[in-house]
């Protein structure tokens, strides 16, 4: 398996006030777990700045002129109660777009198996018209519409295994076939959505975890749902908004994963990829707020790419 792991120093430019969980030294840990020497035979490439054109592909312009205007000369700006942005936010977000965009090339281009994008400020929880949840565009979105504009993609499916669920990426596909969303997270919990009974048009597949379960619950609701829906549905590519924080030490929720558990996960969605997506997987970094958990299960997110 060749794996391309997408970065860019701009990224530790985006600013959040003193204690926001979002924030820089996510990816200096990260940064730090790589330094292993597993990791020698990894591609690592510096993630290009996206256009505003790239951001159209899943947001109104409007969207785009107002997270535009709310990016300070100086300073940090709230654009809502727990997104801010300061004066290199706007260019850091639209460089994990181009992270993202670059990561789906190299994969229809057949330089890479799989990709990951390091990047931040997430994007699963924006809205077609709403920055929220630390979230300023949804990079997953565009990766998707992405494929299928340039890559003729007619199948793409989204695997979101972020302890928060995935709002803006399910209100973005929410009526549209061609995308399956799916999605494990903790309910209740931030942003309030992600019951199963939202199906869209039949392409919405949520699987809410109770708090207080673990890897058990875990695997057995991938299995049952993610897992079923992908093989019916036969996707030509997969993207997963890896978020990190259903580790049992994230601060912000109280969902019980080890490591291994998204190791077992990548490996099935791996398995899933080579079934009919030609291997062609894409891993965008979303959530993760404790700094061992994040470090040590990216890692093993990332290693288990390598290896196939």
């Amino acid at each position: 398996m060749t794996t391309i792991l997408f970065e860019n120093p701009i990224f530790l430019e985006h600013k959040v006030p003193e204690g926001h969980p979002e924030r820089p030294d996510r990816l200096k840990a990260l940064n730090l777990a790589l330094e292993h020497e597993r990791f020698s035979p990894l591609t690592r490439l510096e993630a290009p700045q996206g256009n505003e054109d790239f951001v159209l592909l899943a947001h109104p312009e409007q969207h785009l002129r107002t997270v535009m205007s709310a990016i300070p000369e100086d300073g940090i700006n709230a654009l809502e109660a727990d997104t801010y942005a300061s004066p290199a936010s706007l260019q850091a977000a639209l460089t994990g777009i181009g992270g993202a965009v670059a990561a789906v090339d190299a994969v229809f281009s057949g330089k890479a198996d799989n990709a990951f994008v390091a990047s931040r400020p997430p994007g699963h929880h924006a809205e077609k018209n709403k920055a929220m949840g630390f979230c300023f565009f949804n990079n997953i979105a565009i990766a998707a519409r992405h494929a299928q504009r340039k890559h003729g993609a007619e199948r793409v499916a989204i695997v979101d295994w972020d302890v928060h669920h995935g709002n803006g990426t399910q209100d973005i596909f929410w009526d549209d076939p061609s995308v399956l969303f799916c999605s494990t997270h903790q309910m209740p919990l931030y942003p309030g959505s992600g019951a199963k009974t939202e199906t869209g048009a039949g392409n919405i597949v949520n699987a809410p975890l109770s708090p207080d379960t673990g890897s058990e619950h875990f695997r057995e609701a991938f299995k049952s749902r993610i897992l079923t829906a992908l093989d019916d549905f036969r996707p030509d590519f997969i993207l997963i908004s890896a978020g990190f924080d259903a580790h049992y030490r994230d601060p912000l929720a109280q969902i019980n994963l080890v490591a291994d558990d998204f190791d077992w996960a990548t490996g099935r969605l791996l398995d899933a990829a080579g079934k009919t997506a030609n291997n062609r997987i894409v891993s965008l970094l979303e959530g993760g707020y404790d700094l061992q958990g994040l470090a040590e299960s990216a890692g093993t997110h990332i290693y288990r790419l390598m290896r196939g």
